[in-house]
Order: structure tokens, then C-alpha cells, then sequence
């Protein structure tokens, strides 16, 4: 279901506490999330823009968002985001626990 990735994108939690999770990822060129499926609602917000290649198990969409942009998703998405830009990307995602 996943892309044939050989690059993870790198993510570092930022905050984990009783209200949210914040975690920052990193993307080099075609580096991929990996397949999961999100528990929370969540929004992400663009560090560094690119295009965005996300798998939701049937078809692959491309979204491309400049930095600063940003996003809300409810919980229960299952995908996997790979970076579909030249170069690296980033984005911040906050998951909300209340």
C-alpha cells in the first residue's frame, strides 16, 4: 500500500503532553512517512514548502504548499506522505488530544 521508499522521513517530537503532540518532520527528496493511520485530529503547518505525494491506499493525490500553509484533518486518516519536490521539505504536525 506504502511507497518504495528506501529514505523515512525523520521526525522529532517537539511536545507530548496531556493536550497535544507536536512533531516536526523532515523530508529529503522521495523520503516517505511510512503507512499509518492517525488516532487524533490533526493539523500540519509548512516549514519548508514543497509538494506532498499522499498515498491513501487506493490512489496517490499531490499537494503542493508553500511555507506557512497549512492544514486539518479529523482523526482515523490512514496514508503515507512521501516528498514529491527536488528538495528537502518540512512541516510541523500538531495532533490534538481533547
Amino acid at each position: 500500500m506504502a511507497f518504495t521508499c528506501t529514505t523515512h522521513a525523520r521526525s522529532t517530537i517537539s511536545v507530548d503532553d496531556d493536550r497535544v503532540r507536536i512533531t516536526r518532520w523532515d523530508f529529503e527528496p522521495r523520503a516517505n512517512t511510512g503507512w499509518h493511520e492517525h488516532e487524533l485530529p490533526y493539523c500540519i503547518v509548512m516549514i519548508i514548502g514543497g509538494t506532498l505525494a499522499i498515498h491513501d491506499g487506493t490512489n496517490v493525490s499531490h499537494v503542493t504548499l508553500a511555507a506557512g500553509d497549512s492544514y486539518v484533518r479529523p482523526k482515523g486518516i490512514t496514508h503515507d506522505v512521501m516528498n514529491a519536490s527536488d528538495h528537502p521539505i518540512s512541516f510541523v504536525e500538531i495532533e490534538m488530544k481533547w
